[in-house]
């Protein structure tokens, strides 16, 4: 990844990004201006409640919809 590519991830993408959980790296994140869409699929609720509470301090006022999927 270039310089150039790392400065137009936003806060919310990179905060997933430099996490040490290879799962969290793996999922999608879309943006507007009123929400924050999270998706992908995980292996454990777990996974899916930490990738949700890694991005809640970066929302800001914009909606949280975790759409990550758990497979078992």
């Amino acid at each position: 990844m270039t310089t150039s590519s790392r400065a137009l991830r936003s806060p919310v993408d990179q905060a997933l990004r430099q996490s040490p959980i290879p799962a969290l790296r793996r999922l999608r994140v879309e943006e507007t201006d009123q929400a924050i869409i999270l998706s992908g699929s995980v292996t454990t609720y777990y996974l899916k409640q930490l990738a949700q509470e890694t991005i809640m301090p970066l929302r800001g006022e914009r909606q949280l919809q975790n759409r990550v999927n758990v497979r078992s």
